[in-house]
């Protein structure tokens, strides 16, 4: 048995079920042993879309994506997705190839140090120098992709290592079963003790509470104790926000409008924080009490310092909450959500000020997306400053509806992030809004989701400029300069793709234009003539 043809099975142990990839003359021997496998070849045209959509795969399932670049270039291009893979918590497996490392005929052509460009933005980064070692190597990373916290893994196989044959003694092992630790009686005690003491406890949902039974207890417990919650912008699906609990979710660090209700609470029951992600601020020594629950102890900073932390397996923790009763008899919201129902109103309103202004804006964008899809279609937003007012005003009802970065904030990520959200949910309407700049970065993911067969909406929110930029300048004071560019003409830019097309210059014909296009199966592009609010103000 050949070096690739183990490492194919041990893919396969795995329940690997897709790898995305580009070709290189390097890697034959793996894509020849992966022709009797029943793992599916995805090709993309750039290595950069190849890890985008692994992490995605890795962000809906939980399991790892496989993706598969040559030497040099190809290994160089990833570095991108692999970020975005490891700062957004998503499983990923990026396989890259290397000369040979025996004997090189072409000593140092193409060759670069993969193995330590890789470590700095991977968990593991290492390369196979023996085809003995590919059963280790590869259990290792799989357990290290896919433990608490998720990230990427980087994997390098030389091409002659690849060639040669495996000995006899090699084992293939089972896939590793893991079981986190559970929250212990006295945690539980002092958690019970803390809660029952506080009058106005509310909620904040962090990104590693993204997972489907954290996501049910937590419900559970918000809802059994009518307490008031609010998220960050990337995991803001986690608990459905049509419920009454619903207190918005935090876009800006300070300023926002949920912090009025912030101000008024005495205990915040962190959940699932990180400080990758951009945060509001919360620090009990300046007045609110912060409790940190995760899988794993917190950095203190200026911007967040609990004074307790709860470090065991979420689930378990509000499961072991919602078993015994918590004596909520001193709690009083009344506040709190007269506050939340004044600020629906202030946003309704800042919404309507929009109606003014001959260009569709973020605002009203928000309003009408989440008019026009349905529960659980899904929503993927790629970088720019309308991501801050769609996080806060397109509310999220079901898990991973919108899909959004913010923490590598990479503006190259999202039509690749939505191929695969439809490819994985074909029953699903899937909506990507991306901006001018952002879709020519990466005009090579249209002919990707034309071959793929990708039922899918883009809309590009069209002003010429790098928009996020300009609209800070002006908010600082500063001249507008360098930030116009040329477009070119999306409609037969569509049209070179086979893609259908759509040009919105009147802002009251989009509704009606996005609901036309769902209705039709294909790639679809809609140009909307787009500019951001100039009031300076990004409530």
């Amino acid at each position: 048995m050949k070096a690739t043809d183990l490492f194919i099975k041990i893919l396969e142990n795995h329940w690997v079920e897709t790898i995305y990839w580009v070709p290189g003359e390097e890697n034959l021997d793996f894509l020849n042993s992966l022709k009797d496998s029943k793992i599916e070849l995805i090709l993309t045209r750039n290595e950069q879309t190849a890890v985008f959509m692994a992490a995605t795969y890795g962000r809906f399932t939980g399991k790892l994506g496989v993706a598969l670049a040559t030497l040099g270039p190809g290994a160089t291009n990833m570095v991108t997705g692999v970020a975005y893979a490891t700062l957004g918590w998503m499983p990923v497996m990026v396989i890259t190839w290397q000369k040979p490392i025996k004997k090189s005929k072409q000593w140092q052509f193409q060759i670069i140090d993969v193995v330590s460009m890789m470590k700095p933005i991977t968990k593991y980064s290492t390369s196979i120098v023996s085809p003995d070692r590919i059963p280790y190597i590869l259990n290792n990373a799989f357990r290290i992709a896919e433990e608490e916290r998720p990230g990427a893994v980087a994997i390098e196989l030389p091409e002659d290592i690849a060639g040669e044959s495996v000995s006899e003694e090699v084992v293939i092992t089972e896939e590793l079963k893991i079981r986190r630790p559970q929250i212990d009686e006295k945690m539980l005690e002092i958690l019970k003790t803390e809660l029952e003491k506080a009058k106005k406890p509310i909620t904040l949902i962090w990104a590693w509470a993204n997972r489907k039974r954290i996501s049910k207890y937590l419900t559970k417990f918000i809802e059994k104790y009518n307490i008031p919650f609010f998220s960050s912008q990337m995991w803001k699906w986690v608990v459905d926000e049509r419920l009454s609990q619903y207190i918005w979710t935090a876009a800006l660090t300070s300023g926002d409008y949920l912090h009025d209700i912030i101000d008024t609470a005495d205990l915040i029951l962190s959940v699932g924080y990180d400080a990758i992600e951009k945060p509001t601020t919360v620090v009990w020594t300046q007045g609110t009490k912060t409790i940190h629950i995760n899988f794993y102890s917190t950095e203190i900073d200026p911007v967040y310092a609990p004074y307790l932390e709860v470090v065991w397996d979420i689930w378990n923790t509000f499961w072991q909450l919602d078993e015994i009763d918590v004596d909520n008899s001193s709690w009083d919201f009344d506040e709190m959500y007269k506050i939340n129902w004044e600020n629906r109103k202030k946003i309704e309103q800042n919404i309507s000020l929009e109606d003014e202004h001959d260009y569709m804006m973020p605002r009203r964008l928000s309003k009408e997306l989440r008019e026009v899809l349905w529960d659980d279609d899904i929503l993927t937003l790629d970088n720019g400053l309308y991501k801050v007012w769609l996080a806060r005003n397109y509310p999220a009802y079901k898990p991973n509806t919108i899909l959004l970065d913010n923490a590598f904030a990479t503006m190259w990520a999202w039509v690749a992030s939505a191929m695969e959200a439809c490819r994985l949910n074909p029953d699903k309407q899937v909506v990507s809004v991306t901006w001018d700049g952002g879709l020519v970065m990466n005009l090579w993911d249209l002919e990707t989701a034309v071959r793929l067969w990708i039922d899918l909406v883009i809309v590009i929110l069209n002003n010429n400029s790098y928009g996020m930029i300009k609209w800070k300048q002006t908010w600082a004071w500063f001249e507008n300069y360098w930030l116009d560019f040329w477009n070119p003409d999306f409609v037969k830019l569509a049209e070179s793709f086979w893609a259908k097309w759509y040009k919105v210059e009147n802002k009251e014909d989009f509704k009606t234009t996005i609901e036309n296009a769902l209705k039709e199966k294909w790639i679809k592009i809609i140009d909307l003539d787009f500019d951001y609010p100039i009031d300076g103000d990004i409530k």
